[in-house]
């Protein structure tokens, strides 16, 4: 089992990552200013589901095998970043129509929010990368995963649901104006897109 001191500074580490914003945060604080509470709870569960995944693949060592190979990183990366920019073209175009046409079902979203971390290149490079530097080779791997993955899904679920809350309470203060509406869903489908492209061009490499 991990130490006290390695736990307090994997929980550290995860603060710091799933507060900065990346796909993650800007989908859950998207949707939450879109439509509201119930839609951000809903994606949010479907962030950290994805999030459950990618612990389970560390305890298997499925994540260890990906660390090893360049073609597997990078078919997820541009995977990730395809998504992203189909997420970010379907924003803009819900941005457009009229509000009762643009609201997504609470199981879509939680779909999305899935997919969205799954692909994440950001909790992908964590839990190849940095995950590992946590474990200590002489003690049951699956178990200490087990253990730093539940403070990294009890900080991260922390985080999300203050996104949550003030991304919904934001909207229904400031966001009845139509105009306002439109102009917040293409500032999201642009930072969609835009996390796409950087996360497509952080695989090129020059030659």
């Amino acid at each position: 089992m991990p130490s006290l001191t390695t736990f307090l500074l994997f929980a550290l580490a995860t603060f710091l990552l799933t507060v900065s914003p990346g796909p993650g945060v800007l989908y859950v604080t998207a949707r939450g200013l879109s439509q509201g509470r119930a839609a951000g709870f809903a994606s949010m569960l479907g962030i950290e589901s994805g999030e459950v995944v990618w612990i389970a693949a560390a305890a298997t060592g499925v994540a260890a095998l990906l660390s090893t190979s360049t073609a597997a990183l990078g078919i997820l990366r541009w995977a990730g970043a395809a998504y992203l920019v189909y997420l970010g073209v379907q924003r803009w175009r819900q941005a457009e129509e009229p509000p009762a046409a643009r609201r997504a079902a609470l199981a879509t979203i939680f779909a999305q929010g899935f997919v969205t971390q799954i692909f994440n290149p950001k909790v992908a490079v964590f839990f190849v990368a940095f995950l590992p530097q946590f474990l200590n080779p002489a003690q049951p791997i699956p178990a200490q995963v087990a253990a730093l993955g539940a403070v990294y899904v009890a900080v991260a679920v922390a985080v999300d649901t203050s996104y949550v809350l003030a991304a919904s309470t934001i909207s229904k203060r400031f966001l009845a104006s139509r105009t306002v509406q439109r102009r917040t869903g293409r500032v999201a489908a642009a930072t969609y897109m835009a996390l796409g492209v950087a996360a497509a061009a952080s695989g090129i490499k020059k030659p």
